[in-house]
């Protein structure tokens, strides 16, 4: 099946949104998708396609990407995310669950793990935005991070085209690496056609920068949570074998907070990918999909 079939879950205004690789009622184990910040669920699409011959694949759009609800700029904190996961799961009906998620959505699917512990089978997370609540310190954001999130907020929002955004998006750093697929499906959910011919995005840099101000408090050690208290300290309790992948060609801080994922969760392993960035699985897919199965075959 070359195209996901799309749909949408949960209450008028809080719509999550859902790519489905596989039909529904299948005898295959499913496989929930999750991907990082600023993305939708078909950049997952080359992954995805290979993983429908073993499972019912889903993808979600996380709130504020894709087609999802797009709440307040103070609804953004990590269990927000996690809640939305677990509401996947159970409209859903998912259970043995292979989980495989990346960055901020990665973190999602290991705080959902405290949600719905019996769901997931296996986890393979690709450099997870943790902080470790033991060490954590007191203080504000740094002036990188606050600079960072800055930035965002400078993003050109509207194109005149699609393949605008292709060519100015195939030029960039986070996406010169990424297969033409992945782009090509990334910038089709990404973005809405407006009446002009114009197209605009979807995630607005002024709810990303709100996204981003968790995700650098956690990056940074600094992450208090909101009134439900940290969340963070959840891992521990994570009972289903997760296996914590870190790449080669990635920033130095995803490798800190991947270890910090290391010492928190109990059944966990490592893995290390060569030659790749961040974005594993929209670089390399094939990379990705081996590391899946060697996973599956031989968790604890």
């Amino acid at each position: 099946m070359t195209n996901p079939h799309r749909f949408s879950i949960g209450p008028d205004g809080q719509r999550l949104a859902i790519a489905r690789w596989g039909e529904a009622d299948s005898r295959k184990p499913p496989a929930l998708l999750l991907h990082g910040t600023g993305f939708v669920a078909e950049v997952w699409s080359d992954v995805a396609r290979e993983l429908a011959a073993d499972y019912t694949v889903y993808a979600l759009d996380r709130r504020c990407h894709g087609h999802s609800h797009k709440p307040a700029a103070d609804r953004y904190h990590f269990q927000d995310f996690a809640e939305d996961v677990r509401l996947a799961i159970e409209a859903l009906g998912l259970s043995d669950i292979y989980g495989i998620a990346h960055g901020a959505g990665a973190t999602d699917m290991l705080l959902a793990a405290k949600l719905k512990p019996t769901s997931f089978k296996r986890m393979f997370v690709m450099e997870p935005t943790v902080m470790d609540p033991r060490a954590a310190r007191a203080g504000g954001l740094s002036d990188f991070a606050t600079g960072a999130m800055q930035s965002v907020l400078r993003r050109q929002v509207e194109f005149e085209s699609t393949e605008a955004v292709y060519q100015r998006y195939r030029a960039a750093p986070t996406f010169a690496d990424w297969t033409t697929s992945s782009l090509r499906a990334y910038i089709q959910h990404g973005f809405a056609a407006q009446d002009d011919g114009r197209v605009r995005l979807r995630c607005t840099p002024e709810l990303e920068s709100a996204m981003l101000g968790p995700i650098f408090e956690a990056m940074e050690q600094v992450y208090t949570g909101d009134g439900r208290g940290n969340p963070f300290a959840w891992l521990p309790e994570i009972a289903c074998p997760v296996r914590v992948a870190t790449a080669e060609n990635s920033w130095p801080a995803y490798k800190e907070m991947a270890a910090r994922a290391v010492a928190l969760i109990p059944r966990v392993s490592e893995w290390r990918f060569a030659g790749v960035g961040h974005c594993v699985g929209q670089e390399n897919p094939k990379l990705l999909l081996d590391a899946l199965r060697i996973f599956a075959a031989n968790d604890r």
